[in-house]
């Protein structure tokens, strides 16, 4: 156990003088001190789970890389390359479910229904649901899970109140301000869990 130590210490020491950081900086980026840091980096102590998960995150490694000594096999491929693909293949499924709604409505126009233009609005809440898994999968940024739910939530009653198109419907918006506080509150104490969880 005190070799892993030695090791995880080692190699976090190393890759945050990449960085170009001093132990005293690191330890404000994820509020800690710098006596924590230095701990860690001498092989005293090890951080939790969580947090060594977020120096992976925050260094562009795995979990392996800290572990190995021979570690150069274990760097993530987070480099433009890879980040492009992500894009590349976010933008290929929203293609896919847009190309669904144009089918939807090309169906319809061929069988002389009324016009299903309904489905282009209906494809923008499924386009950012789709984004919230991606986000989750690819990057964990808290401003892409808001704006993606803000979205859902506002599109969703829209789309449900043009499918059904009766005015006095329009009452159905008022649900959108409890749905739309209750995200803000819910991203708010994930992020309060994870410094308290963090801090310990």
């Amino acid at each position: 156990m005190d070799d892993l130590r030695n090791i995880i210490g080692k190699n976090l020491s190393d890759l945050r003088k990449r960085k170009g950081l001093t132990q005293l900086e690191l330890a404000e980026k994820f509020n800690y001190t710098d006596r924590a840091v230095s701990k860690w980096e001498n092989g005293d102590t090890l951080p939790d789970v969580e947090v060594l998960f977020n120096l992976c995150e925050f260094y562009g490694v795995t979990i392996d890389y800290l572990t190995h000594e021979d570690n150069y096999r274990y760097i993530k491929n987070d480099s433009k390359t890879a980040i492009i693909n992500r894009i590349l293949i976010i933008c290929l499924v929203s293609l896919i479910i847009w190309t669904l709604a144009i089918v939807i409505m090309v169906i319809s126009i061929i069988r002389h229904k009324p016009t299903i233009w309904q489905a282009y609005v209906w494809a923008i809440p499924l386009n950012a649901l789709l984004l919230v898994f991606f986000n989750r999968a690819y990057f964990r940024k808290r401003i892409i899970y808001f704006l993606c739910w803000s979205i859902i939530i506002w599109t969703s009653l829209a789309a449900t109140f043009l499918s059904i198109m009766d005015m006095n419907l329009w009452p159905i918006f008022i649900l959108g301000i409890p749905a739309q506080a209750a995200i803000g509150i819910w991203l708010n104490l994930r992020t309060i869990q994870a410094k308290a969880i963090s801090k310990q």
